[in-house]
């Protein structure tokens, strides 16, 4: 399992604090919403890091995924984490939590911006996401074809990619991609959120999907997919098979689409087949903080996956998410400190 799984996105230190909902007021927004941030917010991270009780944690939506790889796996050095960050302490501070996780981190270091941040405000079970991703933007597919970067791409059994990186580098993406459908490995994507869909398809995501081989998102997501695929209203599991059936460059791997619905069953899509993979359900009274779930369902499939060959997609793949997905909504943020996994 050494190096086994390689992530690339954007590094986020993610700051953490209860707050009220005068500080939702002061800057604009919304519970239980995730935005990016504008001028009028950057003042909103130094009263955070001022407040009592506040926490930092290395995140980001890849990021996050790899550390839950890591904690599903429990194999020294299995996990690396490739993005860019500023020459500063947030920088310092996300190695040294990222790499308490175990996961090893190969950060491109730029001057031109700070490390990027993620405000998380928490309002009762809300939380109100504002992320600035200052450095993250500068990150440079010249990091990636370094012979230490190049050397963990040969290793890597599987590379997992999410679409929040396709503001940033498409070369990256691409570079990775080709890899994967040279070498036949898995290339895992995530959709990540519907505005990529919405506003990044045409020159961006379009170009990456015929290199996926298994591709992630929720039902919002496929929803938007759908609209972009000539299937406006359809069925998920129509939008997913049609999503499954595109075309590919490695013709070797059967595309799989894996669709999650929050507490409804998880769709897998292939070669026009549909499975539904139940979902235990949480207690109301157990539940903590539903932000990350998606993360920690990506974590813990991958990890099962890998335990399995990364060859085919099993339903204890989805199960092993969603059982990682359910630890981290009975937690405060995505953070697997203390716990030891249980899923067999």
């Amino acid at each position: 399992m050494e190096n086994a799984v390689l992530g690339i996105g954007n590094p986020l230190l993610d700051i953490s604090a209860k707050v009220d909902e005068s500080i939702l007021t002061k800057y604009d927004l919304k519970p239980a919403n995730a935005i990016l941030a504008e001028e009028k917010h950057l003042p909103l991270y130094d009263d955070l890091v001022a407040m009592k009780g506040v926490e930092f944690l290395a995140g980001g939506a890849n990021q996050n995924t790899i550390r839950a790889v890591q904690w599903m796996l429990q194999t020294p050095n299995a996990t690396n984490y490739i993005g860019c960050v500023g020459k500063d302490k947030y920088a310092d501070d996300m190695k040294k939590e990222a790499l308490a996780d175990g996961v090893n981190t190969h950060y491109l270091v730029t001057e031109e911006a700070r490390t990027g941040t993620c405000a998380v405000l928490i309002l009762e079970k809300e939380r109100s996401m504002v992320a600035n991703l200052g450095a993250a933007n500068c990150y440079k597919v010249d990091h990636l074809q370094h012979p230490d970067r190049q050397k963990l791409i040969e290793q890597a059994k599987v590379i997992y990619a999410t679409g929040f990186f396709l503001t940033v580098s498409v070369p990256s993406l691409t570079l990775l991609a080709e890899h994967c459908a040279n070498k036949n490995k898995p290339f895992l994507f995530n959709l990540s959120a519907p505005f990529l869909i919405q506003f990044f398809w045409d020159e961006k995501m379009e170009a990456i999907f015929p290199y996926i081989d298994v591709l992630f998102g929720n039902e919002d997501e496929f929803a938007h997919l759908g609209e972009r695929l000539g299937l406006k209203d359809k069925p998920l599991r129509e939008i997913g098979l049609a999503a499954s059936a595109r075309d590919k460059i490695n013709k070797n791997r059967p595309r799989v689409v894996i669709i999650t619905q929050g507490s409804n069953p998880t769709l897998i899509c292939r070669e026009g087949q549909v499975t539904e993979v139940p979902v235990d359900l949480i207690p109301a009274e157990k539940l903590v903080d539903t932000n990350g779930a998606g993360d920690s369902f990506c974590g813990g499939f991958i990890a099962q996956f890998l335990k399995e060959g990364a060859s085919a997609v099993s339903e204890k793949a989805c199960l092993a998410g969603h059982y990682c997905a359910g630890v981290t909504v009975q937690t405060s943020g995505t953070n697997f400190r203390d716990k030891t996994p249980s899923f067999a």
